[in-house]
């Protein structure tokens, strides 16, 4: 809280005033990145593009999101709270709309509601772990291959799509 608040140009005191413990400061800071990313997966999509087609445009974009600044993005992973603390409602709301963007891309290829959810699941998993890899240079342990074409092999081999 201490490198926070100095960051900002703030004492400790005033942001635990302001917001509350640092469960609260990180999930503050976790829903603006988390709004951040929808912004830029929304701005992937095209409407005249098929439902393969913007899948591969939601990885990509997912990649370039997470190679962008890894460490505010792992902190949307990394940073637990107690196991008995709910997430609160604007936080629920904040992880859901990047979500619903991808759940909206895969509705025409999975029209079954919890199917789709299993899948978009699966598909941010998957994606999340490349970019893990390759944001943390371990992934060319595995394979010199770039996280992009991995990522469009995984989404494209999920889906059933034709090599694109």
């Amino acid at each position: 809280m201490r490198r926070l608040a100095a960051a900002i140009g703030y004492a400790p005191n005033s942001i635990y005033n302001a917001i509350g413990d640092l469960d609260q400061v990180v999930l503050r800071v976790n829903a603006r990145t988390l709004d951040r990313l929808h912004g830029a997966l929304a701005a992937s999509l095209r409407e005249w593009a098929g439902p393969h087609e913007n899948a591969l445009a939601l990885a990509d974009a997912y990649l370039a999101f997470v190679a962008e600044d890894p460490r505010i993005w792992s902190l949307v992973f990394e940073h637990v709270v107690a196991p008995d603390v709910a997430f609160p409602d604007w936080y629920a709301a904040a992880l859901s709309r990047p979500i619903g963007l991808v759940d909206g891309a895969l509705a025409p290829l999975i029209p079954d509601a919890e199917e789709r959810r299993q899948a978009v699941a699966t598909l941010w998993a998957g994606l999340h772990g490349l970019a893990s890899l390759s944001t943390s240079s371990k992934l060319a342990v595995l394979t010199p291959e770039p996280p992009r074409n991995l990522a469009r092999l995984l989404v494209r081999r999920f889906l059933g799509a034709d090599r694109a």
